[in-house]
């Protein structure tokens, strides 16, 4: 029996039919602890459920599933155990469906979020034509306002809908490393340059440094770019007036090699450290009303950090409120 349990690919533990664990395999032991054999299977699972299922297999000699959940420090590791009578015992199988279970959560999340973020638009259209149709058919004022009002709402389901199309984009070719080199710098000073004009509408300067010498890496030049406008927007949008914003690039030494890092400077009022670790989740807004207004989608730091994955690299952010931000790529050259 400790050879067959052996070569099963799950975690797996037999009950005898004194309610004691009498054999385990490697990977039970690493999920329960060294200390499982010979104990009442009660003091090793203490969940209900699975508790139920295994003196339901010994008694009765029936063979069912249960849950099983062990918490974590960041998300939660669930099983589905399959318990089934073994000549006087009970087998247990535990199988790991914590990826599964977390893609049904984060698909649920993705169609409510994006469900929440073109209903909003959508009932402003709607009552707009609705009154356009009815009180205001006649009043050329408010006809000239509600369709300034009905096309900026248009503009934000596009944006959205453009996000959404990238993101999935991005996602589709997360695992498949681009193969041809590209001069970094030049990408990151064409990119900063095609938005000076809404930093010079915003009254932002724009400062670049450490763009003077070539950078050669794999790279998608398309993607690059997308990195740099969200980035440069983001910083923008909320580095306040008058402000500078700086794009610097410079050159580290990894445990791996040689690495590259892009940094995106503000001068704004800076986030809560609270918010950081979830700031590149899909449509999560530190202000939502503020982002809303300034025509945030919400998925523009998830893309760039799809990106940055893509690349072998990483998103990193630093903030403090009242001493601005800084939002780092750091790509292996």
């Amino acid at each position: 029996m400790a050879e067959i349990l052996a070569g099963l690919p799950l975690a797996a533990f037999l009950v005898g039919p004194d309610a004691r664990i009498i054999e385990a395999n490697d990977a039970a032991r690493q999920l329960f602890g060294v200390g499982i054999m010979g104990r009442h299977y009660g003091f090793a699972l203490r969940q209900p459920e699975v508790l139920a299922a295994i003196a339901l297999a010994i008694e009765r000699r029936e063979a069912t599933t249960a849950r099983h959940v062990v918490p974590g420090p960041s998300f939660e590791s669930i099983h589905r155990v399959t318990v089934s009578p073994v000549g006087v015992g009970a087998l247990c199988l535990f199988q790991d469906i914590s990826d599964q279970e977390q893609a049904g959560a984060m698909r649920r999340d993705f169609v409510a979020n994006v469900s929440h973020e073109l209903r909003t638009p959508l009932t402003s259209l709607l009552g707009f034509i609705e009154t356009l149709q009815g009180a205001a058919k006649d009043d050329p004022v408010a006809r000239a306002r509600f369709l300034a009002i009905m096309a900026a709402e248009a503009g934000r389901m596009n944006r959205l809908v453009r996000d959404l199309l990238q993101l999935s984009r991005v996602e589709a070719q997360e695992r498949q490393r681009p193969q041809t080199p590209h001069d970094l710098a030049r990408l990151i000073l064409g990119a900063v340059q095609s938005l000076r004009p809404m930093a010079e509408a915003a009254s932002v300067a724009l400062v670049l440094e450490g763009l003077e010498r070539p950078v050669m890496l794999l790279a998608d030049p398309d993607q690059i770019t997308q990195v740099v406008t969200n980035l440069v927007e983001n910083a923008v949008k909320y580095g306040g007036s008058g402000k500078v914003v700086t794009v610097r690039l410079t050159r580290e030494t990894g445990p791996r090699g040689p690495l590259v890092r892009l940094d995106v400077v503000d001068q704004g009022e800076g986030i809560d450290p609270q918010h950081l670790p979830r700031l590149a989740e899909r449509f999560y807004r530190v202000d939502g009303h503020r982002s809303r207004e300034k025509g945030g989608t919400g998925l523009g730091l998830a893309i760039v950090k799809h990106i940055a994955h893509r690349h072998r690299g990483r998103l990193m952010i630093d903030s403090e409120p009242g001493r601005g931000s800084v939002f780092s790529v750091i790509l292996p050259i």
